[in-house]
């Protein structure tokens, strides 16, 4: 099965039930339009974030010494380092909570290993690479329907594993600003009462959906694919587990930043989670260059080149390593599955030779007597 057939499945999967454009276009013109013009006015937001990003690094990266750029990366010690990996091992690891907490709301029963590969490698690749619907979705569906899961369940679980992931970004950004506004003050310049009120405007939002999940079961629609949200137990999972993962990437940057940034984690996670959402936003693959400007305009550092240095060593720990780790998963995978394949088949072409021998008496005294005379 090639790689387009799997994308165009697994992009099927996600827009499923989305119906045909010529009855979008005769039954509801003006909702056509209106999504039209979000798309449109969508697409401009990307392209205007990821545009002055660029221009923002490429001012900020013309201005740093490459040799200085060379010392700061080897002033970097190996318990930082360690500690960033074991770190990115933790994120990595409740990114396989999200599939897994989505599968029990679903009623689908995987096994944790099919669970973790296919959750582990989705999320690598699609950091990496960007475009999740095509990449993440392509890699799910491979996985996931060779254990009997179907198109519209795979589109159901990265719905709801979607969620988990935006339900750790607005707790921890909220957290961020309500708890902490003074020292996000600092670098938003906004008044520390503002900063307050918008993070217990947003942690207020998040308490009410759950406060909404919990009276009754709701369902949604999505381009007429009708899902029912999970209830308020793994509502609270889908939370706690989002926000393991967003402070844990948090902290994988956090313990390279250079000693002298003079930021807390508490802000400097809210500010993370910030470029992560802009990044998102802008559709560039990972985030690159609109992530890397907003925290270099937003981390308080002795120097460019050491905070700047500090996010090529996150690039490699929290993304490079994932998504080859992935791409050797996935050939391990596949590599195991045709063996498996081809032991099969010898088994049952044994199976079968025995079979007839059973069955027929003078063949199996003519084999023998060939192979004796053979010897």
């Amino acid at each position: 099965m090639g790689f387009s057939h799997l994308a165009r499945r697994a992009k099927a999967a996600v827009l499923a039930s989305a119906g045909s454009p010529a009855q979008s276009r005769f039954g509801a013109p003006q909702s056509v339009l209106r999504r039209r013009a979000g798309q449109v006015i969508a697409i401009g937001l990307s392209l205007a974030i990821a545009a002055f990003s660029v221009y923002v690094l490429g001012r900020t990266v013309s201005s740093l010494s490459f040799s200085a750029l060379r010392q700061a990366m080897g002033e970097t010690s190996f318990g930082q380092i360690a500690a960033a990996l074991l770190l990115t091992c933790l994120s990595f690891l409740a990114l396989t909570g999200y599939d897994g907490l989505a599968l029990l709301q679903l009623g689908a029963r995987v096994r944790y290993k099919t669970t973790a590969l296919a959750s582990f490698t989705s999320y690598a690749i699609a950091f990496t690479l960007g475009f999740p619907l095509i990449t993440a979705g392509t890699v799910r569906y491979w996985i996931y329907s060779q254990a009997g899961l179907t198109a519209g369940t795979v589109a159901s679980l990265t719905f709801i594993a979607g969620v988990t992931f935006w339900f750790g970004n607005i707790f921890v950004l909220g957290a961020g600003l309500a708890f902490h506004a003074g020292a996000i003050s600092t670098i938003n310049h906004l008044y520390a009462f503002l900063n307050a009120l918008l993070g217990l405007a947003v942690l207020s939002a998040i308490f009410a959906y759950l406060a909404w999940v919990t009276i009754r079961r709701r369902e949604v629609s999505i381009k007429g694919f009708r899902l029912e949200l999970p209830g308020p137990g793994l509502t609270l999972g889908q939370i706690v587990l989002g926000v393991i993962d967003q402070t844990a990437a948090a902290g994988a940057l956090f313990v390279l930043l250079p000693a002298q940034s003079g930021i807390d984690y508490y802000a400097f996670a809210a500010i993370y989670v910030f470029a992560c959402i802009l990044g998102v936003a802008s559709n560039a693959p990972g985030g690159i260059g609109v992530f890397e400007a907003t925290m270099l305009k937003a981390i308080p550092a002795p120097s460019g080149e050491a905070l700047f240095a500090s996010l090529v060593l996150f690039r490699v720990i929290y993304y490079l390593l994932p998504f080859l780790l992935a791409l050797a998963f996935l050939g391990a995978h596949h590599g195991f599955r045709q063996w498996k394949s081809l032991r099969e088949a010898m088994r049952q072409s044994e199976e079968e030779v025995i079979l007839e021998d059973e069955i027929n008496p003078l063949r199996r005294w003519f084999r023998g007597s060939w192979r004796k005379n053979g010897s």
